[in-house]
């Protein structure tokens, strides 16, 4: 069985399942650039949780948890089967996780995952986040999920790397990105090359416009999820880097592909 590798990606607006653009088409050629994965763990930020929560539906419904987008984006449907069984392996390594029944896929999972895997015949669950918890929390919970790495299971953490939607100004994609964004993702991306995990843990302190840039944790603690997952020692690396609508960083950022 391959090792997994892990990543964590920006799934910005819902329309990012319709409208092409650089993102779009990084996440059409995901699945492509790894080994197909027996399972796969969505740490959505998108999913909100006191405590931890695993869904183990065996059918997960397509929930469209957004309003006033296109006819077409509603009528979408992501029918992967559930993953029951990594629910339960999920519960066993996270102690204190609680099993969900009734949970489907929310945006932050559904989207990429029917652009990344168009079949749907992978079997996907979600993990939820605890955003009262920080990031520290969620690094531990990586590291705690490090093992399904080597069970054949893809742990994809979705969220945006910046996510400030106060700053929406205009529906165009293609537009230069703030400064104050900008300033963050370079931050970002500097401190995961010197692996410099304190740091990043204190970037609402450490990081250029980091308040800014995240009034609310929940869409970046799926990055610490991700790198908690790293090996000690092992390196993450940029996937892709973009942005759209001038405010949200799209960027991509896992363990090495070929795992």
């Amino acid at each position: 069985m391959s090792r997994m590798p892990t990543v964590f990606v920006g799934h910005g607006s819902p329309m990012l399942a319709l409208d092409d653009g650089a993102t779009h088409r990084f996440m059409m050629g995901l699945g492509a650039t790894m080994p197909k994965p027996q399972a796969i763990l969505v740490v959505s930020a998108h999913w909100e949780t006191a405590s931890p929560r695993v869904s183990a539906v065996l059918k997960p419904r397509t929930i469209h948890d957004f309003g006033g987008f296109p006819r077409a984006l509603f009528e979408m449907q992501y029918p992967a089967p559930g993953a029951p069984d990594l629910a339960a392996r999920v519960a066993q390594l996270l102690p204190g996780t609680m099993i969900d029944e009734a949970r489907g896929l929310d945006h932050g999972a559904w989207v990429p995952l029917k652009l990344a895997y168009p079949a749907a015949d992978v079997p996907a669950t979600q993990l939820s986040v605890q955003t009262m918890e920080g990031p520290a929390h969620a690094y531990a919970v990586g590291q705690a999920l490090r093992p399904l790495r080597d069970e054949g299971v893809l742990i994809l953490g979705s969220g945006s790397l910046t996510h400030n939607l106060h700053e929406f100004r205009s529906p165009v994609q293609e537009q230069p990105p703030k400064p104050w964004v900008t300033a963050f993702a370079d931050w970002v991306a500097e401190r995961i090359a010197a692996h410099d995990i304190d740091s990043l843990l204190a970037y609402r302190e450490k990081a250029p416009f980091g308040p800014q840039n995240h009034p609310t944790e929940e869409h970046l603690l799926p990055l610490f999820t991700v790198l908690g997952a790293l090996d000690a020692g092992e390196a993450a690396v940029a996937w892709h880097r973009a942005y759209t609508y001038g405010i949200l960083a799209m960027d991509a950022w896992g363990s090495a592909r070929a795992a």
